[in-house]
């Protein structure tokens, strides 16, 4: 491990235990280099790479600010690779999805089952979040809200291994979030029914309704996996029809 690699890592600890989210703005350079023990050309570097990497947003004049949590940093997807493999196999995204349907699922029964009024006002946090990056504008960090939403229900399960498969396939599902959200929400119907699913999955997680959350994930995902299909579908005879007409 590099040293700035170390140094990323030291500051994703200390940026979770400030309790930081996304949207959140960090502490400014001279205040992180203090809690750090860090040189101000090490903090830059760090900085550099994670803005780079889509990690942090730098605004002028105003700061950095968290467009991922921390807690995701060691996991962050390597979308040229993510993105080459869903070219040579564009299935691959499917699968993701079904893998999804079958993980997530549980995750919300034992979240409906198990959350504490933390992990609640971390769920609604992050749906809220979501509805305002999408109200915004906001297709980036839409994206990122919508898959720390999914996660958040992960994390309410209090199921270790669950919440450890979750993370280790964060990277895909942001990434399949991207894919499924440009497809999906340029249409306002598909935009008003998934805003409508996500409402549903956390409603039936605050009423401690277990049968329901789970259903609710799984029409989510059904719903997602079906659209995309039919929109990948009437691509494909676009671009035949149109090589037919050439």
């Amino acid at each position: 491990m590099t040293v700035i690699d170390h140094s990323i890592q030291k500051l994703a600890k200390m940026l979770e235990a400030l309790g930081l989210n996304v949207g959140d703005r960090l502490p400014a350079e001279r205040k992180l280099c203090e809690m750090l023990s860090m040189s101000r050309a090490t903090l830059r570097e760090v900085l550099s790479q994670l803005n780079a990497q889509g990690m942090l947003n730098k605004r002028q004049g105003s700061g950095s600010y968290l467009t991922t949590h921390p807690s995701l940093w060691s996991i962050t997807p390597n979308l040229n690779l993510l993105g080459s493999l869903i070219s040579e196999d564009p299935d691959y995204r499917y699968d993701v999805q079904e893998a999804r349907a079958v993980l997530e699922s549980g995750t919300a029964w034992y979240a409906a089952k198990r959350a504490t009024e933390e992990d609640l006002q971390m769920i609604r946090q992050a749906y809220e979040q979501l509805l305002y990056y999408q109200e915004q504008g906001q297709d980036e960090l839409s994206a990122d809200a919508d898959a720390a939403f999914h996660l958040a229900i992960a994390e309410a399960s209090h199921n270790v291994v669950l919440i450890q498969m979750m993370r280790n396939v964060f990277k895909l599902l942001r990434y399949n979030v991207a894919l499924g959200r440009r497809k999906l929400y340029a249409e306002p119907q598909r935009f008003n029914q998934l805003n409508l699913q996500h409402t549903a999955v956390l409603s039936a997680i605050e009423r401690r309704d277990p049968e329901a959350a789970s259903a609710a994930v799984r029409q989510h995902l059904d719903f997602v996996i079906q659209e995309v299909r039919e929109i990948d579908e009437a691509e494909a005879r676009r671009q035949r029809k149109n090589r037919l007409d050439l």
